[in-house]
């Protein structure tokens, strides 16, 4: 969405893709699942409008899609081979979401974009992102946000929220930071998988990230 108030933004999506390239030439398998908020997002829809929830959900389900198409045709401007897959059928458009076909994929060094969620409505992105991250044996996840990491309250309107550089998977839950979900953060716990929070727009934090710089949040 960039600096828009909806909508894809193509210099964001170009500024991702480079960051993304940067990392893959470290030799890193990257795949990414993608949201549909800058579009539509489903929970709010649905109290809003008196949207069925489940319709609201797959409404922001087929969000997402539009975004991973995006994001793949900004990859592929930089010869990154990239594959969209979908939890919800639509061979036109992007594969089905297959897990030993996606193990294949970035074993042969294609960034993988998953969409849809988990193509079942009362789940959320970072569920699904937990998920994925699960089925392809990933080693770390990185949540991509608008802040530097996770903070005791939003830093955007408290001034006295306080910064946390690592916390436990319990942590999180009992202090009921709002980071990701509570069932996404309980698959990670589960899987052992640990979670990096980090600001997207400050370019170059991916691969700094990656490179084990002091960047962002550790949950784990």
């Amino acid at each position: 969405m960039g600096s828009q108030e909806h909508g894809i933004d193509a210099e964001i999506c170009a500024s991702l893709a480079t960051q993304i390239k940067d990392i893959l030439q470290l030799g890193i398998k990257v795949a990414l699942v993608v949201g549909g908020g800058n579009i539509f997002r489903g929970q709010v829809a649905s109290k809003r409008f008196g949207l069925d929830r489940s319709v609201a959900d797959y409404m922001g389900m087929l969000a997402t899609v539009l975004n991973g198409l995006a994001l793949q045709n900004a990859l592929e401007k930089l010869e990154i081979p990239t594959r969209v897959m979908t939890a919800i059928a639509m061979s036109a458009v992007a594969e089905p979401y297959i897990r030993r076909r996606a193990m294949r994929h970035l074993e042969k060094g294609r960034v993988v974009i998953f969409v849809a969620g988990t193509g079942n409505p009362y789940f959320t992105t970072d569920t699904a992102a937990a998920l994925r991250a699960a089925e392809i044996e990933a080693d770390v996840i990185l949540k991509a946000t608008k802040v530097d990491g996770i903070y005791s309250a939003d830093p955007m309107t408290d001034k006295n929220a306080k910064f946390y550089k690592k916390l436990k998977f319990i942590d999180v839950l009992k202090k009921n930071l709002k980071v990701m979900d509570s069932t996404a953060i309980s698959m990670c716990r589960d899987n052992n998988l640990p979670i990096i929070v980090f600001d997207l727009f400050k370019t170059g934090n991916i691969k700094r990230v990656i490179l084990g710089e002091n960047v962002g949040t550790i949950v784990s």
